[in-house]
């Protein structure tokens, strides 16, 4: 009589659902272990900044997860949930349709032993008026590509009616002035600067186009040391960002912002990057969640069903005794991926799983400023405090981040020489994506 191998299920294949499948994918084979996503290839979501302002192409950047279903030994399934069956403990797929609405691959249910939820997070436009419509989130690579494509336009289309008005000015505007949009504001300065250098003639980005960052709270990278902040700001500000904090953004609409105060800023591009919330078919499974559609987890990142765990950004997950929960960071799906690693093992194998609880370790935080300085605050392993660093080191430890990340599924021989490949690539590229 055959029996069926015990089935652990991961939905989402962000930082911390790929690692957890890869390793667990590498000890116990595809049979056991099962990736599902939405979209067909991985990128880490920390560099979509990149990739909507043109300096980092997609193309290049994403890894098939079909390939690496193969290199780590797990089986990935291309599809979207749409629902979980608690009970029955089935998950049921979406159809996945191409260009034309064309069915790619049906509505599928899959069976499970333990359900891992990690399926991140996206942009949380707080119900205001006119902002789904006519703002930018960059919540995946599909919105990526559509706002850098939009920004090549209005770039274009400024530099057609700077012949006819000297006095064009080409607008954006970045809501929120966490890590996402600090990142894209640097970066977009230096996109337009390159665009620029490729046959706009009538266009001076430094003068023409206006990068606008607004910020509810009193300072930029509010839930980050108070001297990154202020370190940040100075950079932004000799790029020629204009920075705005304390402002509550009321509506948007096609041309403008409107604040709480009836303060008008023009924004012929606007991006969204204020606030999270976890995808609303979170709140329809039958799991406890918090108002912005999280699941709650216990210390062991379990739900209130013992055979789903959570981790990332789509959990609420407690910190410390003080009522605080973990931010929604990629070191936080990592550690937690690692955590759980040993319990699914268990599991797997039919053993008793040790009783410990997850514990986050704080290792500070980077923030990119273009592409050569940065800011950071590392927290000392033997201090216990924060060290500040800045400047071309920070942007370093910043990109080592990547490449430690993607050491976690291709190891180090096959990261060495993606990295080595990917620099030889730039010096035959144009600097920013063009088409």
């Amino acid at each position: 009589m055959k029996v069926n191998p015990y089935k652990v299920v991961i939905v989402g294949g962000g930082a911390g659902g790929l690692e957890l499948a890869a390793k667990l994918g590498g000890r116990f084979g595809p049979g056991h272990i099962v990736l599902i996503d939405r979209a067909a290839y991985h990128i880490w979501k920390p560099s979509l900044h990149e990739v909507a302002a043109g300096t980092l192409d997609i193309h290049r950047e994403g890894l098939s997860y079909f390939m690496l279903a193969k290199d780590c030994g797990f089986t990935f399934i291309r599809g979207e949930m749409a629902h979980i069956d608690c009970e029955a403990k089935i998950v049921s797929l979406m159809p996945v349709l191409g260009e034309q609405q064309e069915e790619v691959f049906p509505a599928r249910n899959l069976s499970y032993d333990t359900l891992v939820l990690a399926v991140g997070s996206k942009s949380n436009f707080f119900e205001t008026p006119g902002a789904s419509e006519f703002a930018q989130a960059l919540d995946s690579t599909d919105q990526a590509e559509r706002f850098r494509l939009k920004l090549l336009h209005a770039l274009a289309k400024a530099d057609r009616s700077k012949a006819e008005n000297p006095g064009h000015v080409l607008n954006i505007a970045i809501v929120g002035a966490g890590a996402t949009g600090v990142e894209l504001a640097a970066e977009l300065t230096q996109a337009c600067a390159d665009v620029a250098f490729y046959g706009l003639e009538n266009l001076d980005p430094a003068k023409d186009v206006q990068i606008t960052l607004l910020e509810g709270a009193p300072r930029i990278l509010s839930a980050l040391p108070e001297k990154m902040s202020t370190a940040a700001q100075q950079l932004l500000q000799a790029r020629g960002v204009t920075i705005k904090t304390s402002v509550r953004i009321a509506s948007v609409d096609a041309h403008s912002l409107h604040d709480s105060q009836g303060e008008c800023y023009p924004a012929d591009l606007c991006v969204w990057a204020a606030g999270i919330k976890a995808p609303a078919f979170l709140a329809q499974l039958g799991l406890a969640c918090n108002r912005i559609n999280q699941v709650l987890v216990d210390k062991r990142l379990c739900t209130s069903d013992p055979s789903v765990f959570a981790i990332g950004d789509c959990a609420q997950a407690s910190w410390g005794d003080e009522g605080a929960f973990l931010p929604a960071r990629a070191q936080v799906a990592h550690q937690q991926a690692a955590f759980l690693r040993p319990i699914l093992a268990s599991r797997i194998q039919g053993a008793p799983s040790e009783s410990g609880e997850f514990r986050y370790k704080d290792y500070g935080s980077l923030v990119s400023i273009g592409h050569s300085r940065g800011v950071g605050s590392l927290m000392g392993v033997l201090t216990g405090k924060g060290l500040f660093v800045e400047g071309v080191f920070a942007r370093l430890m910043y990109m080592s981040l990547h490449l430690m990340h993607h050491l976690a599924f291709l190891g180090i021989v096959r990261t060495g020489f993606l990295a080595i490949g990917r620099l030889f690539l730039k010096r035959g590229a144009p600097r920013v994506k063009l088409h």
